[in-house]
């Protein structure tokens, strides 16, 4: 059944610190349409400046998490124009995640090709359960998964990368979290606990210190080690000056729980 013209692409919902974006063009198995992606970045956009959201947690409807670009609407919007503005769109959109405060996770099911792989190696964690299946495919079409290289090449290693991008083969989930691209992998029937359980353990930490120690990671990851070393002592310094902190190490010391109430 084709879904009305004002359903939204994605569904928001919040609740104790967690907001859940949902994927909700099922029949199509979750493809990255430009409505998609404007659809996430404006969530992405508002979330960034919303002190009540502590994590983020991407999931998807339907039998499968995502399976990449939208190939029909490629197909017809056939110009080198349209596909760098696509492109460049979606680029955009991987970067916000990134830049994003809040840690995201990916709650991963079925399939994830493609730019949907290259969704969850953006995603600072991913959980999925054991019928998960990842590939950067485009190469079985002709189309060499450039955009989603970026993304796979920085979770797993070259060997590793180049193979599913060559090849455009599955892996499982058990391989993907084997290899780095994902950090769990549960039953079906247990997901939504498992992302609970780990965004819960999230959100339990104070906020500044989680913001600051996201924005250092991938910031020091592009460095050489010594001016990652110079960054990352000087964030140190800063998180240390906060109250959270100051109240986190008299805690330590005086063998009690931390208020950071």
């Amino acid at each position: 059944m084709s879904l009305q013209a004002d359903t939204p692409f994605v569904l928001r919902s919040d609740a104790g610190g967690v907001t859940t974006l949902t994927l909700n063009r099922s029949e199509r198995f979750n493809p990255l349409s430009e409505e998609m992606l404007a659809a996430l970045q404006t969530e992405f956009k508002a979330i960034a400046t919303d002190e009540s959201v502590r994590v983020v947690v991407l999931a998807a409807a339907g039998k499968a998490f995502c399976a990449g670009h939208d190939l029909k609407q490629m197909q017809a919007n056939s110009s080198e124009a349209y596909y760098k503005s696509l492109f460049q769109q979606c680029s955009k959109l991987m970067l916000a995640i990134q830049k994003l405060p809040q840690p995201v996770i990916a709650r991963v099911h079925g399939l994830a090709t493609a730019a949907g792989c290259q969704l969850v190696g953006m995603c600072d964690l991913a959980v999925a359960s054991d019928n998960a299946s990842f590939a950067v495919s485009g190469v079985n079409v002709g189309l060499f998964c450039s955009t989603p290289a970026v993304a796979l090449s920085r979770n797993v290693s070259r060997k590793q990368a180049m193979e599913m991008l060559l090849t455009g083969d599955f892996i499982d989930a058990q391989t993907a979290m084997q290899r780095g691209l994902i950090n769990r992998v549960t039953s079906p029937e247990q997901l939504d606990a498992c992302v609970a359980e780990l965004a819960a353990s999230i959100v339990a930490k104070p906020a500044l210190a989680i913001s600051m120690g996201k924005q250092l990671f991938y910031k020091q990851l592009e460095m050489g080690v010594e001016a990652a070393y110079q960054l990352a002592g000087q964030t140190m310094a800063c998180n240390m000056l906060d109250a959270s902190a100051q109240e986190g190490v008299q805690a330590f010391l005086a063998k009690r729980r931390p208020d950071w109430s």
